[in-house]
């Protein structure tokens, strides 16, 4: 796809779509769950918010499914966060709490670790449910991005399975097959398994299909189906069958500010298809939405019939400057009469659409409600020593980096790394040494508790507004030589990000701060804080652990440079020794994350 970050440049990147799921017989004609005839979204209404997905959980796949105790189920892309494609499970469609990671061995896709170019990673995912075979397949693409569209090894298309969504161990490793694409769709139908993706566009722009068997990965020969309606980049496909009529939904016009959505149907599942007349059927492309770049929709029907679409969205405005937690998931009712195109509603931030299920938080699964908040005081681990579902890190871990501290800490190793690393787009395979969590609020307090002794140059402890390891804003507590030549620690905020970022900024820990008696040596029980009191800003601050009234704000920063791409900020706490010869260890004791508003229009 193409975008433009930052109002700045223009740039060609690619990313994958969103499909939804369907039983894997398809009902006839009459079976189909619709609304009646003469139905309309306002007729009987339910009032909602988006994004019901806030943060980075761009190109959302869901499904319904009845015999999962009426559960909604939606992946998400991941690129090179892990574990990753994150699974969300709802009962009532505005409740969404996360049960599990299709992604979450290192064995399930070794290649992960070696992606060079922080877009890439896993793109799109689509989730599907085969009903006789009681398996889910979620299907994805492995992107090198840094390869050009026409290399054949930029495209590792993939798909895993699963008999127990809940379980992590029960996700296969990845089974491949080839094209030149991204964006695979599954449709099931007469015991037939159909493949859709888009191909390459800067190659051969256009939707192609086949057939495939996932018991073994081999696919048919691939037959060109859909061109779109001369918009950029058409991608995103999947397919639906309703009153006789395969549908077939795509995005177009690049993951920006033109993102839309398009329709064409066809009485056979190959084409040809014929384009809906009313393209597109839904974007927010040249009004002044906080609410842009709608795009890679998706349809699914809920236990009443009621149809409704799940897109990504970035809450930016038509400025298109500050939008650091970038393609979200949002909700949108659809209403789609027997016969006839289906009518998208606008997507706002306040939502009126059909009548909701009662609401119901009674799901399975260990993680958290995603509006949810963090407050972990002295217990990062449970009984069997996993860390809370919900934290995240850039590429595979390295176990020793983030382990059991004393009093059920979190100990943090520091890597060699920084947040940088070798180049802004590989890490190696040290990786680094950043444990994080999403921002999914666009007000919000993030702190961390450290306690730290060091004494080697270049040592460092600190939080990040991490986007990419291109895109971040830390701050760090760095063991640097004072105006004396002494080694001390000091505060120091920098950035790094696409666009001009303001000068470092370094200044000493007061002495007073510091606990060692020794020159040279840093003893530090620190908090420090990454606070967003606005849309446009990030104050950093630090302060002693025990005297929360001496806290500092070190730097006021704009969310500019982390407002970009594919992904969206986590915060963190990272530890590093920049490249020297320091292996300090530090524990964090006290977590939180305290969300304090959401802004929508």
């Amino acid at each position: 796809m193409v975008f433009l970050p930052l109002g700045l440049t223009i740039l060609s990147y690619l990313v994958g779509s969103c499909v939804l799921g369907q039983l894997d017989a398809p009902p006839s004609e009459s079976e189909w769950l619709s609304p009646p005839p003469e139905a309309s979204v306002t007729s009987r209404n339910t009032t909602y918010y988006n994004p019901i997905l806030p943060g980075f959980y761009p190109d959302p796949s869901c499904i319904f499914l009845p015999s999962y105790d009426n559960t909604f189920f939606c992946v998400s892309s991941s690129f090179n966060a892990i574990p990753g494609i994150p699974i969300h499970a709802s009962k009532d469609l505005r409740n969404w709490k996360l049960v599990g990671h299709v992604l979450n061995r290192k064995e399930q896709l070794p290649r992960l670790a070696e992606t060079n170019r922080s877009t890439s990673g896993i793109w799109a995912a689509t989730l599907r449910y085969h009903e006789k075979k009681k398996t889910f397949y979620v299907i994805t693409t492995l992107v090198n991005d840094h390869l050009p569209q026409s290399d054949s090894s930029r495209w590792d298309n993939i798909f895993f399975q699963s008999k127990d969504l809940y379980s992590p161990t029960a996700w296969s490793e990845a089974t491949h097959f080839t094209f030149e694409g991204y964006d695979p769709d599954l449709y099931f139908e007469g015991g037939k398994m159909y493949l859709t993706a888009a191909h390459a566009w800067q190659v051969d722009p256009g939707i192609y299909q086949t057939q495939i068997d996932l018991d073994t990965g081999k696919i048919g020969d691939w037959k060109l189906i859909w061109e779109g309606t001369g918009g950029m980049a058409p991608e995103g496909p999947h397919i639906y069958k309703k009153d006789g009529w395969y549908y077939l939904l795509a995005a177009e016009g690049g993951t920006g500010l033109q993102h839309m959505v398009t329709i064409a149907r066809s009485k056979n599942i190959d084409g040809p298809f014929e384009s809906n007349p009313a393209n597109p059927v839904l974007t927010n492309a040249n009004t002044t939405s906080y609410f842009q770049t709608i795009g890679h929709a998706d349809l699914f029907q809920d236990g009443s019939g009621n149809w409704w679409s799940v897109a990504l969205s970035t809450r930016a405005g038509p400025q298109y400057l500050n939008f650091p937690m970038v393609r979200e998931t949002v909700l949108t009712p659809v209403t789609w009469k027997r016969g006839q195109w289906p009518i998208f509603s606008k997507v706002e931030g306040t939502m009126s659409g059909w009548a909701m299920p009662r609401e119901d938080r009674s799901i399975r699964g260990a993680g958290q409600f995603v509006d949810d908040g963090d407050e972990i005081y002295l217990s990062f681990f449970d009984s069997n020593g996993n860390l809370p579902a919900h934290f995240t890190y850039w590429r595979y871990p390295i176990a020793d980096y983030f382990t059991r501290g004393t009093g059920n800490t979190l100990r943090l190793r520091p890597s060699s790394n920084n947040l940088t690393a070798l180049n802004g787009n590989y890490a190696g395979p040290t990786g680094i040494a950043l444990i994080s969590r999403r921002q999914s609020h666009t007000l919000f307090t993030y702190s961390v508790d450290v306690e730290w002794e060091a004494s080697k140059q270049g040592e460092e402890i600190g939080v990040s507004a991490f986007l990419t390891q291109n895109h971040h804003i830390d701050l760090g507590v760095v063991m640097l030589p004072d105006s004396g030549g002494k080694l001390a620690p000091h505060f120091r905020y920098r950035g790094a990000s696409y666009i001009p970022m303001p000068e470092p900024i370094v200044t000493p820990v007061p002495a007073e701060w510091n606990l060692s008696s020794e020159d040279s040596k840093a003893k530090l029980k620190l908090r420090l804080e990454i606070k967003a009191s606005n849309m446009t800003h990030y104050a950093f601050s630090a302060g002693p652990v025990s005297s929360e009234s001496l806290t500092k704000t070190i730097a006021v920063i704009s969310n500019e440079g982390v407002s970009w791409g594919f992904t969206g900020v986590l915060l963190g706490v990272y530890s590093t020794s920049n490249g020297g010869e320091g292996n300090s260890e530090a524990y964090v004791s006290r977590w939180r994350y305290l969300p304090q508003g959401q802004y929508r229009d």
